[in-house]
C-alpha cells in the first residue's frame, strides 16, 4: 500500500510514517523447481515474451504445473486467481492455491497466504494468522515476508508492537535490496524508532529506494532535503 506524502518542508513532516507492505513477490524471484518447460510457456503467455499475451494459455499452463504439485506453479496459478487474469477474480481460489504451496514449505506460497490473511481476502482477516505465515517465509529468507513482518512490529499486528524487531527484519530484507523495506528501515532512522535517529544512514537506505524507483523513499528525500536534513547525523 502506498501513503503519498505532501512535500511539505517542516520538521514535523520527518517523523510521519511512510511504510509499505510488499505482499506479492516479484515474478522473476518464483524459482522454477519442477514442470520447468509448463512455467516458462505459461510466463511467455502471461507476459507476452516470444508469443501474443494471452492470460487464459497462461492459466492453462501453469494450472499443469500446479496440477502436477509444483510449488511454484501453485503459487502463480493463484496469483492469476488473485488478480483475475483469464479468469474471473476469485480469491478463494487463490487462498487455496497460495495454501497448497505454502503447505508443501514455499516460502512464496506462504508469503502470499499471509498476504490473504492480512488483508482478509477470501479468509477472515486474521492478523496471528498473517504475522505466523509471514514468519514462515521469513525464516526461509524470503524478503518480502521479512519486510511485512517488520511492518506487523511496527504496527502490533498479530505480534506484541515493537519497533527493535520490526529494525531487525526490515534490515534483513533491506541486505538484499528490497525497495520498500529499505524505505521502512530509512524512515527508522529518521524518526529514531527502534534504532539510534541517524539522518545520514536514513539517506543512504532512502538513496538506495528511490534509484530504483520507490515513491514513498523519493517523497520522504525531497522533504528531507527541503528541510535541510539531507547531511545532519
Amino acid at each position: 500500500m502506498v501513503k503519498h506524502m505532501k512535500k511539505t518542508a517542516t520538521i514535523s513532516a520527518l517523523l510521519v510514517a511512510v511504510a509499505s507492505f510488499g505482499q506479492t513477490p516479484p515474478v522473476h524471484q518464483l524459482k522454477h523447481e519442477d514442470d520447468p518447460d509448463h512455467i516458462d510457456i505459461g510466463e511467455m503467455y502471461r507476459d507476452g515474451r516470444g508469443a501474443p499475451q494471452d492470460y487464459t494459455q497462461a492459466l492453462f499452463w501453469f494450472r499443469k504445473a500446479a496440477d502436477h504439485g509444483n510449488a511454484n506453479g501453485q503459487c502463480l496459478l493463484g496469483m492469476m486467481y488473485d488478480k483475475g487474469q483469464g479468469v474471473p477474480q476469485d480469491y478463494t481460489q487463490a487462498l487455496f492455491w497460495f495454501r497448497k504451496a505454502a503447505d508443501q514449505g514455499n516460502a512464496n506460497g506462504e508469503c502470499l497466504l499471509g498476504g490473504m490473511y492480512l488483508y482478509g481476502q477470501g479468509v477472515p482477516k486474521d492478523y496471528t494468522q498473517a504475522a505466523f505465515w509471514f514468519r514462515k517465509a521469513a525464516d526461509q529468507g524470503n524478503a518480502n515476508a521479512q519486510n511485512n513482518l517488520g511492518m506487523m512490529y511496527t504496527k502490533g499486528q498479530g505480534v506484541p508492537q515493537g519497533y527493535t524487531q520490526a529494525a531487525v527484519w526490515f534490515r534483513k530484507a533491506a541486505d538484499q535490496g528490497n525497495t520498500n523495506a529499505q524505505n521502512n528501515l530509512g524512515g527508522m532512522y529518521v524518526r529514531g524508532q527502534g534504532v539510534p535517529k541517524n539522518f545520514a544512514i536514513a539517506i543512504e537506505l532512502l538513496r538506495k529506494a528511490a534509484d530504483h524507483r520507490n515513491a514513498d523513499a523519493q517523497n520522504l528525500l525531497d522533504v528531507m532535503t527541503q528541510a535541510g536534513r539531507t547531511t545532519e547525523r
